[in-house]
């Protein structure tokens, strides 16, 4: 007698043979990429080739190599990208040397954002105040000469001049540019646009160009936030601004020193129409 077999062998053997070509391709020999573009990588890869690029700038401050290497992402705008991840690096709470370096690797690439020779941007380091400048001064050459050693007349006769020695030099400061911002306005902004009332932040240097780049600092009774200046090119490459809660009194410094701005606390304003709204407060510092 013939023995009939239902389909049910077919199936449990092409079951098993992709079971076994999975483990065999996953675990067993797994693909391994070599020499993949960065353009092809995923997304948070990227994001941690432009840190490293941003990081690499700031020490070196090779800006021509950091463009060629950021070409290789073959982004379609390589500063406002940079200046995306700069935002979202704040909003994560990255440290905040990657932060400084994607911003001022953001403005050193986007025309809008290039910081003008006289400005220097914020350093986590205290800077010095002054340079020492040391004038450069004959050097004298002292020479001996013996003479025999006879009567007290003869050796005083004998005696040459005496050399002249020269004063030392006289260190010089001078000034050190980038000194730190002080606060130039502060005005309160009855604009009914923002959802939320701000605490607007200007930075400018010496010659009046906005500088990005510049750390804020501000503080309340239960907290305290660090934002910089640059990440919003739109509005200006100097602008920042912070969201205020109404009825909570804010503290606002710049990171490098300066006066602090105490008691700023979103205000009401009247609309033509009667109604009220929270208005801003707009504070821009200069470099003296």
């Amino acid at each position: 007698m013939r023995e009939e077999r239902g389909p049910w062998y077919l199936f449990t053997g092409l079951v098993l043979g992709l079971a076994a070509g999975l483990v065999y391709a996953w675990l067993i020999s797994p693909v391994r990429y070599v020499d993949t573009a960065p353009a092809s990588l995923r997304a948070d890869f990227k994001d941690q080739y432009r840190a490293l690029i941003a990081a690499a700038y700031l020490a070196s401050g090779d800006v021509e190599r950091a463009k060629a290497r950021l070409s290789l992402l073959k982004d379609d705008d390589v500063a406002q990208q940079l200046a995306i991840q700069a935002q979202l690096a704040q909003a994560a709470g990255a440290p905040e040397s990657e932060i400084r370096g994607l911003t001022e690797l953001a403005a050193r690439l986007n025309p809008s954002l290039s910081l003008p020779p006289t400005a220097t941007l914020p350093t986590d380091t205290p800077t010095v105040a002054g340079t020492a400048t040391m004038t450069p001064t004959p050097v004298v050459v002292m020479t001996l000469t013996l003479t025999p050693a006879t009567t007290p007349e003869t050796a005083a006769t004998n005696a040459g001049p005496r050399p002249t020695v020269t004063p030392l030099p006289t260190l010089t400061p001078s000034s050190t540019p980038g000194a730190p911002f002080v606060l130039q306005d502060q005005a309160l902004i009855c604009d009914p646009k923002p959802v939320q009332p701000l605490l607007q932040v200007e930075a400018f240097d010496a010659a009046g160009q906005p500088v990005a780049g510049v750390e804020v600092i501000v503080s309340w009774s239960t907290g305290e936030d660090h934002f910089f200046t640059g990440l919003k090119p739109e509005v200006s490459p100097g602008y920042a601004d912070f969201s205020m809660t109404p009825g909570v009194s804010y503290t606002l410094r710049l990171a490098d020193g300066g006066e602090a701005v105490p008691d700023l606390a979103p205000a009401e304003c009247e609309a033509p129409d009667g109604s009220r709204y929270w208005g801003s407060w707009k504070l821009v510092f200069i470099q003296p």
